[in-house]
């Protein structure tokens, strides 16, 4: 084969630092916004945030950088004060009170800080503290303490646990039984349970005696409590012996317990959502606007950009390379919030009816028409939706709420998935508990309304929503 040259034309796209920064900035969520932020500050002396006065700093000698500089002022020796007597304490005078005092002679309040929340195994062990068990019996229940799970359940059996502890120590099941007596009677009422029957029943005998229908809901626990579940009331009648109104009030007290008597020891991770833009309405319209508290308010530290200007090129490289990096930050944190407030704009414009009326007027949108609509890459709309949240009267949504699937209608035009899903939950709240609908009748109501929507999509729907099925909705 012979060789030859060829010269050939092509356009590609290149992605410039500057591009590339600029998509990752705007895929990302407020939070981690933040986090990114902080990191440039970090590193570009040049750049800092316009709502933080800066500390007073010299300027720096030779071009020499902040942290340098900083250094150099750590190791110069301190003045000497203009009086020794001055510098210290004196001790004769009347020592203030343990608060800053304000203007009118009163002490100001401290904030008060949250204590922090014991956890189940400190709360038990607390109680275990006080009772007067020996040593190895306070042993023992420790033990069992540190074989719960977060829901205050045993996790294990008695014989496993027996089974791992040291055999010189001649532990029997008969003691750990004791000891396990023992902690069931602690607070909260229920812990130390094998099962969820076992804890309900913990707590049904730790009321009153003359509790109304307690008998009878001991029995439902412990012999009937998947019937019950199942809402199979004929069943637990016949087998009972007792009538309507007996077992719904036995029904209505075992729903008043807690089967999870550990979960309020449970640490929990608690994580507040910062909305991007605020919806509002003025004089009878929609307006968006970008929310202040989640916009960075960045600038260039002009103190360093007057220096950097009077510095030759070859002493300045650095820097020049850290302020174009400022600039190119600045520039993109305010085209990503841009692009936000239009998206928003948008969706709110293609779904005012919403804001009106509530889910069941969401109309059926999908990210194409926002695309086309702001001239806007269909990939570009998605970063911008992804963990971005809008502030409305009717809640904080996600944008990506706005989005959905769409169901035919009869007349042909089409019902949005969140519509019918807004259908369903009305369906199902207002239907009677003693005839529930089941999800081919709800697909009959719904194509009566014009809807048509197939049952089984009927029950992918109400899956989602967490809603039973028919014959767990039953009541008596």
């Amino acid at each position: 084969m012979k060789q030859t040259l060829q010269l050939k034309l092509s356009q590609q796209l290149t992605l410039t630092p500057q591009l590339q920064q600029s998509i990752r900035l705007l895929q990302l969520s407020t939070l981690e916004l933040n986090q990114e932020l902080e990191k440039f500050l970090m590193e570009n002396p040049l750049l800092e945030r316009a709502d933080v006065e800066p500390e007073p700093v010299s300027p720096p000698l030779n071009g020499a950088s902040r942290e340098e500089h900083a250094a150099a002022e750590s190791e110069a020796p301190a003045n000497d004060s203009p009086s020794g007597d001055a510098a210290e304490i004196d001790w004769f005078t009347d020592a203030p009170s343990a608060g800053p005092r304000r203007e009118d002679g009163e002490e100001s309040d401290y904030p008060q800080l949250a204590a922090v929340a014991p956890t189940l195994s400190e709360h038990l062990i607390g109680q275990l503290a006080l009772t007067q068990l020996s040593a190895r019996d306070k042993s023992l229940v420790n033990t069992l303490i540190a074989a719960l799970d977060e829901g205050g359940y045993l996790s294990q059996s008695l014989e496993e646990i027996v089974e791992l502890l040291p055999p010189e120590l001649e532990v029997g099941l008969d003691e750990l039984h004791v000891a396990l007596h023992q902690l069931q009677s602690f607070d909260p009422t229920g812990v130390g349970a094998r099962t969820p029957a076992e804890c309900l029943e913990l707590q049904l005998k730790a009321l009153p005696p003359d509790t109304p229908e307690r008998e009878l809901a001991i029995g439902i626990v412990h012999d009937h409590l998947e019937a019950l579940a199942a809402h199979d009331f004929a069943r637990l009648k016949r087998q009972l012996h007792c009538d309507d109104d007996s077992l719904r009030r036995a029904q209505q007290l075992i729903q008043s317990l807690n089967p999870h008597p550990g979960a309020e020891y449970a640490t929990s991770d608690t994580r507040y959502i910062v909305p991007d833009v605020i919806v509002r309405k003025v004089k009878n319209a929609w307006s968006v606007s970008l929310n202040p508290d989640a916009m960075p308010k960045l600038r260039i530290n002009r103190m360093y950009a007057e220096i950097l200007q009077n510095k030759s090129h070859a002493v300045g490289g650095q820097m020049s390379n850290q302020l174009q990096e400022a600039r190119w930050l600045i520039k993109n944190v305010q085209q990503r919030f841009e692009t936000i407030l239009r998206v928003a704009q948008a969706i709110v414009e293609q779904q005012r009816h919403f804001f009106d009326h509530g889910e069941v007027a969401m109309r059926p949108l999908v990210l194409r028409e926002i695309a086309e609509t702001l001239g806007l890459h269909e990939s570009t709309v998605s970063r911008v939706t992804t963990q971005k949240f809008m502030a409305t009267p009717r809640g904080i949504f996600e944008l990506k709420y706005f989005f959905g699937s769409h169901v035919a209608t009869e007349t042909g035009g089409a019902c949005s998935a969140t519509a019918i899903r807004a259908l369903l939950k009305q369906l199902v709240h207002a239907e009677d508990g003693k005839k529930p609908l089941s999800d081919s009748k709800i697909a009959q109501i719904l194509g009566e309304q014009g809807i048509v929507v197939a049952r089984r999509t009927i029950a992918k729907y109400r899956e989602s929503l967490n809603i039973p099925p028919v014959s767990l909705r039953k009541s008596l």
